[in-house]
């Protein structure tokens, strides 16, 4: 919270084009900022480098998600086949695994997707209703031609009047600690 009584939710710089905010995204990392964002109109190559963005572990989460529920369709049916209810369906095993493989397919897809998405959203913070950023009357360039690096203060580092003066000092512009109710 400020003295106004307004909570601060971070500091909001511009940059001129890509280069100039691929540069300041590199700074930002190495100065020891983790909690900040870039934003631009388009995607820029290196961008994920420059911020130190590591490797996505939503692909690890949803092979375990899958797996879990491969496991899960093939005991299930195992037990209702072979200990539950034992029938004996055209001289067949009890544990003819050929016939579970489409139910065992399905759910580890099914888990796979599910845990893939729901990993997705808590990884991004989803849903994010709403954005400090949006206190900001410049940020509306963002669509068009606005480069921005913003800095949110839960950063450990994050000192409103500190990074302020660290954000003008690689080059930012118009550079605005953001506040609102």
């Amino acid at each position: 919270m400020s003295t106004s009584g307004e909570k601060v939710y971070g500091v909001l710089a511009e940059f001129d084009g890509p280069n100039e905010l691929l540069a300041a995204a590199r700074k930002v990392h190495e100065a020891g900022y983790r909690r900040f964002d870039c934003h631009s109109p388009f995607p820029i190559h290196g961008m994920d480098t420059a911020m130190g963005v590591k490797r996505s572990p939503v692909g690890y989460i949803a092979g375990i998600c899958g797996a879990i529920g491969g496991t899960g369709g093939y005991l299930l049916q195992w037990w209702t086949s072979s200990v539950d209810y034992p029938l004996v369906i055209a001289g067949k095993p009890f544990n003819s695994y050929q016939a579970f493989v489409p139910v065992t397919f399905g759910l580890t897809v099914l888990f796979a997707a599910l845990g893939s998405v729901l990993a997705m959203l808590m990884l991004n913070r989803l849903p994010q209703w709403f954005h400090g950023v949006f206190y900001s009357e410049r940020f509306t360039k963002v669509t068009d031609d606005g480069f921005f690096v913003s800095i949110e203060a839960d950063d450990k580092k994050f000192n409103a009047e500190k990074t302020k003066a660290f954000l003008e000092a690689i080059g930012g512009s118009h550079v605005e600690v953001l506040k609102g109710a």
